[in-house]
């Protein structure tokens, strides 16, 4: 044991003296979680959780152009403006804003656009209870709402803006509709009284017909209710803190790889190693003093992150972190993460022969592993093949036992199938290292 504690000593003094290694690991992924939390948390508000600057030009200013401002200003989603430099905003004047980039989005609302829709759902109406009229010459012409959007806005965005658009729509379409057909309903009655009575139709009989005022309660009769697929049935949905925190987290953990495969390698290539082990100490007992060593280090690592993410991160404006209800397992998962991007860095100091090649291989595999593992995109996002693929990377095993503890409310036993995934990698990166250094011998060349 005290052969294994003056390994770990002797691990961490150099660790100490490698101040460049240490400020490349603790800052690194603090930055990491940092700017890209922000950044992807002002997305997800520009996208739907804070209210939209929106241009609105009402050329009309009659019934329909008040209904759809009315009808976006209810939805608490949305701050119209219809003045700029404290003049009324002209549709010219508005496309200048939008194509500057100062807005992404404007609404035009033409000119006679009441008088035509009312005209149309007349004609609509008509054309439904007395099919043997015959329609206007200038019938079918529909009008448009214009929307502008800025050049450089997304289609995702633009997707949901119009489907916003077209509920505002239907509802005076329906409204209008159902406005037609209360003032003509009295007429067809009649008309079909006349045909059916035929000479016994009086004049009394027919303006007893009712006269009718078709609407509606505002009570819904189906709504939408959104919720979370969750055994637990939990209902709060992931927010960026949750992605990103134990995302980069592992990013971070995982560069381990370089500074451990450097040491390996400086103490090869100086003769360090060689009387280490001339020494009565195992290679184990080295091993075993370099991996704990290290531990360390990434233990104080995912410290720092969960730090951020739990202070830091909502004194900046987002949630914050939310990591589940079993302390226990996260505890479970973090070294497990931990054992086995400690593994790799044995198996690639013990590979590699030169510390270029390290340094070269090592970051380069851990950023393709973070890619493929849904770090950087998420996995449901990419194609098939891909979500196929990101199965064989370590760091996508320890962000989905992450997401279960935080997202999901899992517990232990629901994330020891990755749980058993990093023990098995950690496992095998020190058989390599064992077989590689047996057939190479003591000198490790």
């Amino acid at each position: 044991m005290n052969k294994l504690f003056a390994s770990i000593h002797k691990e961490l003094l150099l660790i100490r003296r490698d101040r460049a290694g240490l400020l490349v690991l603790f800052v690194m992924p603090a930055v990491l979680v940092l700017i890209i939390t922000l950044v992807q948390e002002n997305v997800l508000k520009t996208i739907g959780e804070s209210t939209l600057k929106m241009l609105f030009v009402d050329k009309d200013r009659q019934a329909v152009g008040k209904a759809i401002e009315k009808k976006l200003l209810d939805s608490g989603a949305v701050e119209i403006i219809k003045t700029l430099n404290g003049r009324q905003i002209e549709e010219k004047a508005a496309l200048e804003a939008i194509a500057g980039g100062d807005y992404q989005l404007c609404i035009v609302v033409p000119e006679g656009i009441t008088n035509a829709v009312r005209l149309n759902a007349r004609e609509a109406v008509e054309a439904s209870l007395f099919r043997n009229r015959k329609k206007p010459e200038n019938s079918g012409n529909i009008p448009a709402l214009d929307v502008y959007f800025d050049p450089a806005v997304l289609g995702g965005f633009r997707s949901a803006v119009r489907s916003s658009l077209e509920l505002v729509v239907f509802g005076i379409e329906v409204r209008e509709k159902m406005n037609a057909l209360s003032e003509m309903l009295p007429e067809y009655v009649v008309e079909n009284i006349r045909k059916t009575v035929g000479p016994l139709a009086t004049e009394d009989l027919t303006a007893q017909a009712p006269r009718v005022k078709l609407d509606w309660s505002p009570t819904r009769v189906l709504e939408i209710k959104e919720k979370v697929a969750s055994p637990k049935f939990f209902k709060s949905t992931p927010t960026s803190v949750q992605q990103n925190v134990p995302a980069w987290s592992l990013f971070g953990i995982f560069f381990i790889v370089v500074p451990m495969a450097g040491t390996l390698i400086k103490e090869r290539l100086d003769g360090t190693s060689l009387r280490l082990m001339s020494m009565p100490v195992s290679y184990i007992t080295i091993i075993s003093g370099k991996v704990l060593a290290y531990a360390m280090i990434c233990v104080a690592q995912f410290g720092l992150i969960l730090f951020i993410g739990k202070v830091l991160l909502p004194i900046l404006g987002t949630p914050q972190l939310y990591m589940g209800t079993d302390p226990f397992a996260l505890v479970v998962v973090a070294l497990s993460a931990i054992l086995a991007a400690t593994g790799y860095g044995v198996m690639l100091g013990t590979i590699v022969r030169t510390y270029e090649q390290a340094s070269m291989f090592g970051p380069i595999s851990v950023v393709i592993a973070a890619a493929i593992g849904g770090i950087m995109v998420p996995v449901y996002a990419m194609p098939k093949l891909m979500q196929q693929i990101s199965m064989i990377s370590p760091l996508g095993w320890g962000l989905n036992a992450f997401l279960e503890l935080f997202v999901r409310g899992g517990n232990i036993s629901s994330i020891l199938p990755e749980v058993f995934s990093l023990l098995g990698f950690f496992f095998c990166t020190l058989l390599v290292s064992c077989i590689v250094f047996v057939r190479r011998g003591k000198t490790g060349l």
